[in-house]
């Protein structure tokens, strides 16, 4: 990844990252080619940090989305619904540490995360996941099965102010069942926020190189790309958009 200048950003680490967790927060997404992120990267070097683990900054992850037979989560996002839900078993492939995450999307348009470490390995609720689930949502662990897998490999920045951080996802490879889709030639930013900070060089940079916000739900788009069974009216654009991206190779 040297072609994106990496070694121009500033180092965090892992332990210095408790002061931008973030777990109350306002998202915004953004996905383009990949051929633009090495210009937005330089255009922001001086005001980011990287977050660096083991000697990596391109880390790996997988994530098991869950859902119910009805796919009722996918559904609730499609349909717009606020105060809604998705849960997910991830791994920070990098470091060997995995979670249970629900995450909540209220109708103030703030996303709450919770989480819990849980083994990556284990298909089945442990005791301690069930709990969990049965408090931190309206679902019943017994009606929750896995819905989607995801690998993808991510930057970490973080806000030299330390009021925001940033993700950038790259090589998105989903798959369900036998049913696999790689996204290779598309990154997704987001930038998350307490909300109350009104200065950001990455939005800025984002405006300046005419990139627009658009909601981006890595389960969602995964899920509509593999699962033919599944809704997709409401996200035909981004579809369309994601199609152009895969077979384009400079935008």
């Amino acid at each position: 990844m040297g072609e994106l200048g990496l070694e121009r950003f500033d180092i965090i680490h892992l332990d210095e990252m408790d002061q931008v967790k973030l777990m109350n927060r306002v998202d915004k997404k953004y996905y383009f080619h990949v051929s633009r992120l090495s210009d937005l990267l330089a255009a922001i070097q001086e005001d980011y940090f990287l977050l660096k683990v083991e000697e990596q900054n391109l880390l790996q992850y997988s994530t098991v989305y869950y859902d119910t037979s009805e796919s009722k989560m996918f559904t609730a996002h499609h349909n717009g619904k606020l105060n809604r839900y998705k849960i997910r078993r991830r791994c920070y492939v990098s470091s060997g540490i995995s979670f249970l995450e629900v995450k909540f999307k209220n109708n103030k348009g703030r996303t709450l995360k919770s989480r819990i470490p849980s083994s990556f390995q284990e298909s089945q609720f442990s005791n301690q996941d069930k709990a969990f689930v049965q408090e931190s949502t309206p679902f019943y662990h017994g009606e929750l099965s896995p819905s989607l897998k995801n690998n993808f490999s991510r930057l970490t920045l973080v806000n030299k102010n330390f009021k925001e951080r940033c993700t950038i996802d790259l090589n998105l490879h989903f798959q369900k069942d036998k049913h696999e889709v790689m996204l290779d030639k598309m990154a997704i930013v987001e930038v998350k926020s307490d909300g109350r900070s009104s200065t950001s060089p990455l939005l800025l940079s984002l405006r300046d190189q005419r990139i627009k916000p658009s909601g981006f739900s890595k389960y969602c788009i995964g899920k509509a790309l593999t699962d033919a069974d599944v809704k997709r009216n409401a996200f035909k654009a981004r579809l369309r958009r994601v199609e152009k991206l895969l077979h384009t190779d400079i935008i």
